[in-house]
């Protein structure tokens, strides 16, 4: 299981709604994580021979299964992975970055072969809070080459559930023409709202972000790494002001999800 950027580009919580919101945006927003369309686009695997491979990580990589730390590149958020395998349908995963643990996964895979389930934990962009946690599901839709691990294959997203609320919460507040976003996991920023580009606060995978206000109620934010857009988050809030659809578009991983959002 590797990070959540399918489910907002950013961090979550803590300004609070103003009774006086100056526009559509100002306050408190989560995921309904009843209603997420996750990706259509697998995450693709390859355990065989002593060798755990990620073909759909951005970049993909390829490393010993020995359990030890194998080093990686290009990863803004960790700098090393260890692949244990418990047994013929289950692995655990540990991420590091300067030698501390980051992340850590188990995956088990059922019987049948059929659906992979999942127990993370992330505190790779949490700033020394607490990690983000969660569990979920896939689905099997292509198998991996004779002889390879039960993990091998071409696995969908079908659910998740139990994910703490710093992964799906975040609050906005509009000041004049600009927007100001702060996160419990400790990103922030403030932008114009006129698609400049403005510095990320406490995301070591972006750097810097544009907003841009389409009308009253549709807002776009461009995540950028060094320059590059690494992901838009595309927020319209309905006429009640009480709700709002969004999608993230992931421009690394090439994927998009969609989920509405309650303002709280």
């Amino acid at each position: 299981m590797k990070k959540l950027f399918f489910l907002i580009p950013f961090g979550a919580l803590l300004i609070p709604a103003f009774a006086s919101a100056q526009s559509a945006f100002d306050g408190t927003w989560k995921i309904d994580m009843s209603k997420v369309d996750w990706p259509k686009k697998p995450d693709t695997y390859l355990l065989q021979n002593g060798m755990y491979e990620c073909k759909t990580c951005a970049p993909a990589y390829k490393i010993k299964a020995d359990g030890t730390d194998q080093a990686v590149t290009g990863h803004p958020y960790y700098d090393s992975v260890a692949i244990k395998v418990v047994n013929d349908h289950e692995i655990q995963e540990t991420d590091k970055k300067s030698g501390k643990v980051v992340a850590s996964s188990t995956t088990i895979i059922s019987a049948d072969g059929g659906t992979s389930t999942w127990t993370f934990m992330d505190a790779s962009d949490t700033n020394g809070g607490p990690p983000v946690t969660g569990k979920g599901e896939s689905k099997l839709v292509a198998k991996g080459p004779a002889g390879s691990h039960a993990v091998s294959g071409s696995w969908q997203i079908t659910k998740m559930a139990g994910l703490s609320d710093n992964a799906i919460i975040w609050s906005y507040m509009t000041m004049g023409d600009s927007i100001m976003m702060t996160a419990k996991t400790g990103q922030s920023y403030t932008a114009k709202l006129d698609g400049t580009d403005a510095p990320m606060k406490g995301d070591p995978g972006v750097t810097s972000v544009s907003v841009k206000r389409m009308g009253k109620n549709v807002l776009v934010e461009t995540d950028k790494r060094d320059g590059k857009i690494v992901s838009v988050f595309t927020l319209t809030v309905a006429a009640d002001g009480k709700t709002a659809k969004a999608t993230s578009d992931d421009r690394l991983q090439m994927r998009t999800t969609s989920f509405n959002v309650v303002k709280q």
